[in-house]
């Protein structure tokens, strides 16, 4: 589980904005971005080349 301290701190690297955890806890949203960014091993991925649409994860 990410911890609350460092989800405050964190910011999509593409646009600066705020992020959130998604429904089933694996990734981080940007809503501005429409950008879902991974978690593995606890470890947020910030890497905008891995980031996955969000349109794409809800289909």
């Amino acid at each position: 589980m990410i911890n609350k301290e460092l989800l405050d701190i964190l910011a999509c690297p593409k646009c600066k904005g705020p992020i959130k955890l998604n429904e089933s806890v694996d990734g981080l949203v940007c809503e501005k971005c429409r950008l879902v960014y991974a978690i593995r091993d606890d470890i947020p991925v910030m890497l905008i080349d891995e980031a996955k649409s969000l349109d794409e994860q809800e289909k």
